[in-house]
């Protein structure tokens, strides 16, 4: 695992990364997941559909705003899904717009910060999930283990 020093933190500055983010086949990239996710509209009720009729604009848009440092986020639009026990649970539904803009930053950050998590931590990571962290849990309880701490920061 790399150690995080100076010679590391100097090829992490704002201004090499943003410019990847702004590349275009970064935002085309992410634009393709985006859309092979499919999804709702978000609270300004543009479609999948409707931003492709006009994606190179849009792309082209975000680029824009991200480059000059004024792209804003739109409100999350909420809506409750219904559960089995009867009850709802909140779910947050971004505009295609902000997904596209997530995802460009996902690309070139996540494999940045990928290489210096431990393996220890599940959450939000490529192939982890909740089940693996109680499997992994579960063995080290067998093995003799017996504290469990569950922490968010």
């Amino acid at each position: 695992m790399k150690k995080w020093n100076q010679q590391y933190h100097e090829k992490l500055k704002k201004h090499s990364l943003i410019n990847q983010v702004c590349d275009e086949k970064n935002l085309e990239k992410a634009w393709s997941h985006v859309k092979a996710n499919k999804g709702s509209a978000g609270i300004d009720r543009v479609s999948i559909d409707e931003f492709e009729r006009n994606r190179s604009q849009n792309l082209a848009e975000i680029q824009r705003l991200l480059r000059q440092n004024r792209y804003v986020p739109s409100p999350v639009k909420r809506v409750l899904i219904p559960k089995d026990n009867g009850k709802t649970r909140p779910l947050g539904i971004p505009t295609v717009r902000d997904r596209v803009v997530q995802q460009a930053l996902k690309n070139i950050l996540e494999p940045i910060f990928e290489e210096i998590f431990l393996p220890q931590s599940h959450g939000y990571r490529p192939n982890m999930d909740a089940h693996g962290a109680v499997r992994k849990t579960e063995a080290y309880l067998e093995s003799g283990y017996h504290w469990v701490v569950d922490a968010d920061i």
